[in-house]
């Protein structure tokens, strides 16, 4: 395995009810430093995709490994500490803690790392550092995904996974998240996105895979796959030839 791979999934099937995969034969690989864009149609697995890396879900067959080493099987504290970081796409901070609180939760297994992260998020959503008593319950919708993003990164990761990150956001909201996630990857972190914005999601990432029925139907840089014909008649329409 090349030493440049942080993540590769390969061949894997997965589901949250037995006998039934939502995933079936999905491969994946995100080297270092890479923004990954997982688009495609309702139902397609993405989600899934990204809870099965992060052991949400049982996986039934095939392997995904972190850094070279399986972590199949392992719970979340565990990918913690192997350097995985998940933010879901709701219910994604702790409304009655304060956003210091919830970044103190982030590093929960390496308190001591609390001043440096803290610096290290305060680089990126500046707008944080001066509202950390703030209670998160009282933030909107865009500055919650902020702070969810800030706990995530808390503990150093090698890999970052969105699930959405611009879901239920008002535009200007959606170009902000979309923003800050291409500071959080120039930053050095490894980001695998999924987004239903499939234009932008392609826009920004360096590569892209589009799911289809539990499996990568397509591959290619961010680029290639908003000109690519048969993508754009079968996954993004119009808003294909809007951004070429």
């Amino acid at each position: 395995m090349s030493d440049d791979i942080v993540v590769e999934m390969t061949n894997v099937h997965a589901g949250y009810l037995p006998g039934i995969n939502i995933l079936n034969g999905a491969n994946l690989i995100a080297r270092r430093g890479e923004l990954i864009g997982i688009i495609g149609p309702n139902g397609a697995g993405k989600s899934t995709l990204l809870k099965a890396i992060f052991g949400m879900l049982k996986v039934r067959e095939g392997e995904i490994t972190v850094n070279g080493e399986s972590i199949v099987g392992l719970k979340a504290d565990k990918l913690v500490r192997r350097g995985v970081a998940f933010v879901p796409q709701t219910n994604n901070v702790f409304p009655s803690l304060t956003i210091a609180e919830n970044l103190q939760m982030g590093v929960y297994q390496a308190p001591k790392k609390y001043a440096e992260r803290l610096e290290f998020v305060s680089s990126i959503f500046a707008e944080l550092g001066g509202r950390l008593n703030q209670r998160a319950g009282s933030l909107s919708g865009g500055e919650r995904q902020m702070v969810a993003m800030c706990r995530a990164l808390m503990m150093d990761p090698s890999v970052l996974l969105l699930d959405e990150p611009s879901a239920g956001l008002s535009p200007v909201r959606q170009d902000d998240a979309f923003l800050r996630v291409s500071e959080i990857n120039k930053a050095g972190v490894t980001t695998i996105m999924v987004e239903q914005n499939a234009r932008r999601c392609l826009q920004i990432c360096d590569r892209g895979y589009v799911l289809d029925q539990g499996r990568d139907a397509y591959e290619g840089t961010g680029r290639a796959l908003l000109n690519d014909p048969k993508v754009i008649g079968l996954y993004l329409g119009t808003l294909g030839t809007e951004a070429a």
